[in-house]
């Protein structure tokens, strides 16, 4: 009977992969971070001292007004038409969706209360008004 021997092969592992891996996953992890993120309108804050209380911060719709006057949904420029549409489609599609209103602290009050007068219009009772207090911010129902 004839024996044979066994040769004991070596695996390697080639680790100059390993950086291609690394980078690619590091390219993935900045665009997922990317979805994410939230447009913000700059604006001063405006202050409250009393009733103030915070506010689940899921399932928000957000109407920044700022100092000029311009009014953004959700950080995009739009128009009171276009406000008026998203949120009767919002009304009927997820009525429990509360609505921020984040308005600058120098900005005329004709401006605020056109979006509350399409609020006031659409019946539409979760409302939200964005405020600071002692130089944090805070959401005031």
């Amino acid at each position: 009977m004839m024996q044979f021997s066994r040769k004991h092969r070596r695996f390697i592992v080639p680790m100059n992969a390993m950086s291609d891996v690394a980078f690619l996953l590091l390219i993935f992890i900045m665009l997922v971070a990317l979805i994410n993120y939230r447009k913000e309108v700059h604006i001063d804050y405006p202050e409250a001292v009393e009733s103030v209380r915070r506010v689940s911060d899921k399932k928000n719709l957000e109407l920044w007004i700022d100092k000029s006057g311009g009014i953004y949904l959700d950080g995009t420029e739009s128009s009171l038409v276009e406000i008026e549409n998203t949120i009767e489609e919002l009304y009927r599609t997820a009525p429990d969706t509360r609505i921020h209103v984040i308005a600058d602290r120098d900005v005329p009050f004709v401006n605020v209360n056109a979006v509350l007068e399409i609020l006031q219009l659409l019946e539409y009772r979760v409302v939200t008004f964005v405020v600071r207090e002692s130089g944090r911010l805070k959401a005031s129902s």
